[in-house]
């Protein structure tokens, strides 16, 4: 019996940091910006350094340095990044008895870092889009709570099957849906948030499933209310912080300034932060905000996806940040 058993990718990472010089505008791009290289050219590199990544990794590591016990349930190759993937979990005690190896090569994703900008990824989806209903071990997933980080591509039909067993079996839910589970079967997709306890997206996310203008926050936090009518509806904004709703009033905090070293994994540190803050207080949502952007924050000040991780003894650090949450209700 787990405490909570994550479901999404594991990747192996490789993060390179690059010059802002290589950023220039241009309007035809979605945001006005873009990375150049010359065809054919060399380019140097200012700094790189390998890592452990991917949804399932990273909110399974917040879990176990909370002290719960965890399980990932997903796919790797049978390569050396698989295997490494595999001995890292071991290490520091996520059991890996649900992963499944695989032919097709272990994810892998190339993170150009420019400083004082953003980060672009390049993503090879391979082994964990292999996870199949069929290799799934449904009588060994007994858990209290599931975590979904997004399951994307072909693992997103994965998604009904998963929600559907932890309604049957009584297990709470939070689904951290992609962009590849907004766009599915409208009733498939509403029968999914009809078993989910938390949905966690990001303000594009929330735009794309309401079909709202991503400048009307407060329109898209009442039609996700809508959408999603049972549980909590949890909205992160990036550096605006977060607005958790539970369909009566919105809860809204964000950090104050601080220095970010590396965005990749803040989304995934911040819900698996929320959900152990949640059950750490027995439901204090207030608390579980403050717990989630505090283990956010911390990983944006280290490199890499999964480091920098609130440790349960440095829990204390969730006061000391001292966010201030504002409550407001919400028009029906």
């Amino acid at each position: 019996m787990f405490d909570i058993i994550t479901f999404g990718s594991a990747t192996w990472d490789i993060s390179l940091m690059l010059s802002g010089k290589k950023v220039k505008d241009n309007a035809d791009l979605i945001i006005d910006k873009g990375i150049y290289f010359n065809l054919g050219s060399k380019i140097s590199v200012k700094d790189m350094y390998f890592g452990f990544g991917g949804g399932g990794i990273n909110t399974a590591t917040t879990f176990k340095k909370q002290g719960f016990g965890v399980a990932y349930c997903g796919a790797v190759g049978d390569d050396i990044p698989g295997k490494e993937i595999i001995e890292h979990m071991r290490k520091i005690g996520i059991d890996s008895s649900l992963v499944k190896k695989v032919k097709k090569p272990t994810n892998n994703s190339v993170i150009l870092h420019i400083p004082e900008e953003d980060r672009t990824i390049l993503v090879y989806r391979g082994a964990s889009e292999m996870l199949k209903r069929s290799n799934i071990q449904w009588g060994r997933l007994k858990s209290s709570w599931f975590y979904l980080a997004p399951l994307s591509g072909k693992l997103s039909v994965l998604t009904e099957d998963i929600v559907s067993f932890a309604k049957k079996k009584n297990i709470k839910v939070l689904a951290n849906l992609g962009n590849s589970q907004i766009l599915m079967n409208k009733i498939k997709l509403k029968n999914i948030l009809s078993k989910v306890d938390i949905l966690l997206l990001n303000k594009e996310e929330a735009s794309l499933l309401t079909g709202v203008d991503y400048k009307k926050e407060k329109e898209i936090i009442i039609k996700t209310n809508q959408i999603h009518n049972k549980g909590l509806n949890v909205i992160t904004k990036g550096r605006e912080g977060v607005v958790v709703s539970d369909g009566t009033k919105a809860y809204e905090a964000k950090m104050k300034n601080f220095k970010i070293v590396d965005v990749t994994g803040a989304g995934d540190s911040f819900g698996s932060g929320f959900v152990s803050g949640l059950i750490k207080s027995g439901h204090d949502i207030e608390y579980a905000i403050r717990f989630g952007l505090t283990n956010s924050k911390h990983c944006l000040m280290s490199k890499g996806s999964a480091n920098g991780l609130l440790e349960e003894k440095n829990n204390y650090l969730v006061n000391k940040e001292n966010v201030k949450v504002k409550i407001r209700g919400l028009a029906k």
